[in-house]
């Protein structure tokens, strides 16, 4: 603030500059509202900044105030803030002279009160039920009797131990404890970080993937419990391929995990006992079976063995059952020489049958029947066989004329053929040459190119073609050295010669920006 006084000026009000009074009223500011607690709505929040700082505005049906929460600060507070959440916030105004602005700087944040909490916790309920993460459908059973039993819940409490102690009592089993934050700041994200991380592990894998799982945490406050009401806690639970038992406060303290876990425990003792059995009471109940077992097997033996002795006492002797079959063979063998007997008398009445029927007579009838048949068969041949000598007579005749008349045709298609094959050998000639003058007409345009590229026609007009001892052309200097043998070509034919210094440029030449050298005519080489 500046204490001179302009004598021009028609007051005598002190002047400030822009930066002096955005700082007096700054500290004004600061020290009238050192501390204050504002009740509003949260407006305009996106949650926290990339620096860490979270910026939005408390607003009520009148007035709206710009709010921060700095980083430090906001990693304290006990739950997140959210768009439309009723709060009172505790901090101090100030501010910005930037812009001319004012805005509170949130110390601490904590809801307007339970009413407004439970408004959330039922909004989000209704929204993730619309979802169907409630459904009793998605809900999958907790497997009987777990070799691997994973649990999500702080390290440091006595939950922990309780969960352990019961198992341990009930039935020992391979227990995976995975820490996280159960309050506060973080531990939303920490408890569904540790859901997938389970879900994530893979069966048979260095690390036993868990059969059931167990969220659990101590009571509290609905402020304490509020971790377990996050959106990325529900959702986490409601995605685990892993049965999940949810023991999150006491029998009478509800979250909104409960509702998405597949099981609800009233208390984590209870999940523990909700997750294994009673192994003394498996091993008496498999002590009674067996025993059942094991009566009623001697009761089917004794009813089986009786049953065997009765069909025993059932069935006939050995005796009762040959008797019917000797007998049928004592029979058999009693008419067996009968039956030869007659047998033999019937195949001699038979053949003195057959044998009546050869006499003499009969078989001289039907030799000559049978040679009067092979005659007939005998004339029809030959009648067949001078038909088809006539036939092939007639053949030969026609193909005798035909050979006959053979020369004359073959002539007259020879002399047509040959008068053809001259007419067909004068085109011949005809296209050949003509062939040949379009041949030797092309090879002389390629003559007259080939003529106009070669290097020769350079070498009369005075040029001249350098080449090494291995008749290779030189096209620089640098590749000569002193004494080498080089031949020089000429349009006329090649001389030899014998270098007398090197090829390479001067050393002034060889400078930066260095003007080369006019070039000179060349003179002899010797």
């Amino acid at each position: 603030m500046s204490n001179l006084f302009d004598s021009d000026s028609p007051t005598n009000l002190a002047e400030y500059s822009v930066s002096e009074l955005s700082g007096s009223i700054k500290r004004t500011v600061e020290t009238a509202f050192d501390q204050v607690r504002v009740r509003g709505e949260i407006s305009g929040y996106r949650g926290p900044h990339s620096s860490g700082h979270a910026y939005f505005a408390l607003k009520d049906d009148r007035a709206r105030i710009d709010a921060v929460i700095w980083k430090g600060t906001f990693s304290r507070l006990k739950f997140r803030p959210e768009e439309g959440m009723e709060v009172i916030a505790t901090g101090k105004v100030t501010t910005f002279p930037g812009s001319s602005k004012y805005q509170i700087v949130i110390e601490t944040l904590e809801p307007a009160g339970a009413g407004a909490l439970m408004a959330l916790i039922e909004e989000r309920k209704r929204k993730l039920g619309a979802e169907g993460l409630f459904d009793a459908a998605r809900k999958k059973r907790l497997p009987f009797m777990p070799e691997v039993i994973g649990v999500v819940t702080s390290p440091t409490g006595a939950v922990i131990r309780d969960i352990l102690h019961r198992i341990s009592d009930r039935f020992p089993v391979h227990v995976l404890v995975w820490p996280v934050k159960v309050q506060g700041d973080g531990a939303g994200d920490e408890v569904a970080n540790a859901i997938r991380g389970f879900n994530a592990l893979e069966p048979g894998g260095a690390i036993a993937r868990p059969d059931v799982l167990i969220v659990a945490r101590g009571g509290g406050s609905l402020e304490d419990l509020w971790s377990f009401n996050d959106e990325i806690v529900v959702r986490a639970a409601a995605e685990s391929r892993i049965p999940l038992i949810s023991a999150v406060g006491h029998e009478t303290d509800w979250t909104l995990i409960d509702y998405a876990a597949d099981v609800r425990a009233p208390t984590p003792t209870g999940a523990a006992e909700m997750a294994v059995p009673v192994k003394a009471e498996l091993e008496a109940q498999a002590a009674a079976l067996a025993a059942r077992l094991q009566g009623c097997m001697n009761r089917q033996m004794d009813q089986r063995r009786q049953s065997v002795r009765a069909l025993m006492r059932a069935l006939p002797s050995l005796d009762q059952l040959l008797a019917l079959p000797r007998r049928r063979f004592d029979e058999a063998a009693a008419g067996l020489g009968r039956g030869l007997a007659l047998n033999t008398i019937n195949k001699r009445r038979g053949f003195e049958r057959v044998a009546s029927h050869l006499r003499p007579d009969v078989l001289s009838n039907r030799i000559a029947e049978r040679r009067q048949l092979l005659n007939e068969r005998m004339a029809r041949a030959e009648r067949t066989v001078e038909r088809l000598l006539d036939r092939s007579k007639s053949r030969i005749d026609r193909a005798e004329a035909i050979l006959a008349s053979l020369p004359t045709r073959l002539k007259t298609q020879i002399d047509r053929g040959r008068e053809r094959l001259g007419n067909l050998t004068r085109h011949a000639d005809t296209a050949i040459r003509h062939q040949l003058t379009r041949a030797r007409a092309e090879l002389s345009a390629q003559d007259r190119v080939l003529q106009s590229l070669s290097y020769k026609n350079v070498l009369k007009r005075g040029y001249a073609v350098i080449r090494d001892e291995d008749n290779r052309p030189v096209s620089q200097a640098a590749a000569l050295s002193a004494g080498m043998g080089i031949a020089i070509e000429f349009a006329d034919g090649r001389v030899g010669a014998m270098t007398t210094e090197g090829g390479s440029a001067p050393a002034s030449a060889k400078k930066r920006g260095a003007k080369p050298a006019e070039p000179t005519k060349q003179g002899s080489l010797f």
